[in-house]
């Protein structure tokens, strides 16, 4: 994983282990090559800060949810919170890091100083013409992205090796072209070469869905014999693949990449084409900005002391302001169980009531009659006259096996207008709101994920630890409470809610509609009788 968390701040970029995030609140993604995307899937439940390029393909191809995609325009500042009462903020500004479409480099400035983050990039001269940058800011850190920082490879610019790769291919020109990329990258490549030599190049639907968005030449297609260039992912590319092209048709594979591969092939043929600066290129682009210091982006490529004669003195050791260090600390565990409760909630509810059809209630309702009168036969005797009884003790007489596990006190009803819920031992019913809309967590705008549970207690996050099986819907029991509301109050003497309130195994297995209102009113006149009885 190519990321790093920046210290002293809430800020991360290309970092979606939230376990290691620690106090990490601002996630920010430079681009979408899978070494910096590692982590990052359809379960991301944070705000995400990228381009709209990117933010296009996030969502199409890792399905991360659109409610926590912000996508930010390229070239201008944007200012957000580095607190949760808006008293300190940071202005960071996009700059396109001519690496891969949607790729950007990050320009934070806030109370930390000014920080250049380049993600993935190649280097040219009018970057250093970008406003962000031409005004002399002072850089005081520069995340470097040091692929290629080493002395000992020389690399041509992407002009000159692709002129190299024009050459090799009008050298054959009676041969097919196998041109091995990445899923992202090098679209632009592909383009100058079906100008250059009039023909259609072929495309996986995916990319040329890609090119589309992109508004290249119409000169892509997924046409397999429509013309000679095709493009294939670069681990297509290997000695059986050339054995098996070659069996229909002469054909030459090339990889632009600085890559050191070895050939194994013969018509394999690697071209340094880069999209990562070259050593020289890092010189001239840290001599520019005469940073405070330089941090490797990529860990196992060093870049020792290559920079030490163009940086600046260093700044101190920020001084972290109080509400920004509130922030950083507040909720660090709180949105992982929100996380992990919506994963829950989105699987499959088991259907409540099954009414039969007409048919099915005339087969069963002999059946039906039996079986009430069975189990009026079975009840203990004369429960009115047992004052002393609870309502809950009501129902373990009747329902030894639903109620066997030890739990004594008041039923917990949740106060919520939009959502009742009752738990025995083994027994959770929600009643919710059928509204698909909610306000976001981080904003207060609408989105189209509803949130299934509401966690008890307090809302600074204490209740989420002493109660985690509540907050991840797990079959536990609640924390009894003496101010819970009553079991049967006047609001909820509808006839759903009566159902919802009355044990399951009070039912048979399968009951029709003309006989359910009179089982759910047999249930509760016990209920109702008790409670009497306690008021007298």
């Amino acid at each position: 994983m190519n990321g790093a968390l920046i210290p002293h701040t809430p800020i991360a970029v290309d970092f979606w282990s939230l376990r290691r995030a620690g106090s990490a609140r601002l996630f920010f993604l430079s681009h979408m090559h899978s070494d910096h995307t590692v982590g990052l899937s359809s379960t991301w439940a944070r705000p995400l800060y990228c381009s709209p390029i990117t933010a296009y393909l996030v969502h199409r191809h890792l399905q991360v949810p659109k409610e926590w995609i912000r996508a930010l325009e390229v070239g201008e500042s944007h200012v957000l919170p580095l607190d949760e009462i808006g008293r300190e903020t940071m202005t960071v500004t996009l700059i396109d890091a001519n690496h891969c479409p949607g790729s950007v480099m990050f320009l934070f400035e806030g109370y930390f100083g000014t920080i250049l983050y380049t993600g993935d990039f190649r280097y040219t001269p009018s970057m250093l013409k970008e406003p962000a940058l031409k005004l002399g800011k002072q850089i005081h850190t520069l995340y470097l992205d040091n692929t290629n920082c080493n002395p000992a490879w020389i690399l041509p610019s992407r002009q000159e090796a692709a002129r190299q790769i024009v050459e090799l291919i009008r050298k054959h020109p009676q041969h097919n072209i196998k041109i091995g990329l990445y899923s992202l990258g090098k679209e632009s490549l592909l383009e100058q070469l079906a100008l250059e030599f009039q023909t259609w190049v072929v495309l996986s639907p995916r990319r040329l869905e890609l090119v589309q968005l992109l508004g290249l030449a119409d000169v892509f297609t997924v046409e397999e014999k429509a013309g000679r260039i095709h493009a294939v992912d670069h681990m297509e590319v290997c000695h059986s693949a050339m054995l098996h092209w070659n069996q229909t048709h002469p054909t030459i594979a090339i990889l632009p990449t600085s890559r050191k591969i070895r050939c194994s092939h013969p018509d394999i043929h690697v071209i340094p084409y880069s999209d990562h600066s070259s050593y020289s290129e890092l010189r001239t682009f840290v001599a520019a900005l005469k940073p405070g210091r330089v941090v490797p982006i990529v860990s196992r490529q060093p870049c020792r002391d290559y920079f030490q004669d163009s940086l600046s003195p260093r700044l101190s050791v920020p001084l972290i302001p109080d509400s920004v260090q509130q922030y950083m600390n507040s909720s660090s565990r709180k949105p992982s169980f929100l996380w992990l409760l919506e994963r829950r909630l989105r699987r499959p509810r088991t259907q409540g009531v099954v009414f039969n059809s007409s048919q099915e209630t005339a087969d069963q309702s002999q059946a039906d009659r039996d079986s009430k009168r069975a189990k009026n036969e079975n009840l203990p005797g004369d429960l009115e006259k047992q004052a002393s009884h609870h309502p809950l003790q009501i129902k373990k007489q009747l329902f030894p096996d639903l109620c066997s596990k030890e739990w004594d006190g008041a039923v917990p009803i949740s106060e919520s207008l939009k959502m009742v819920t009752v738990q025995t031992a083994s027994l959770s019913v929600h009643l919710e709101s059928t509204d698909e809309d909610f306000l976001s967590l981080e904003t207060g705008e609408e989105s189209g994920v509803v949130p299934h549970l509401v966690p008890r207690g307090n809302h600074d996050g204490s209740a989420a630890t002493r109660n985690q099986n509540t907050w991840l819907g797990r079959e536990s029991l609640l924390s009894h409470s003496s101010k819970a509301a009553p079991l049967l109050a006047p609001e909820f003497r509808g006839l759903a809610l009566k159902y919802l309130l009355t044990p399951v195994n009070f039912f048979q297995a399968r009951f029709s509609s003309r006989d359910f209102d009179q089982q759910v009113e047999k249930y509760h006149k016990l209920l109702l009788g008790c409670r009497e009885e306690n008021a007298e």
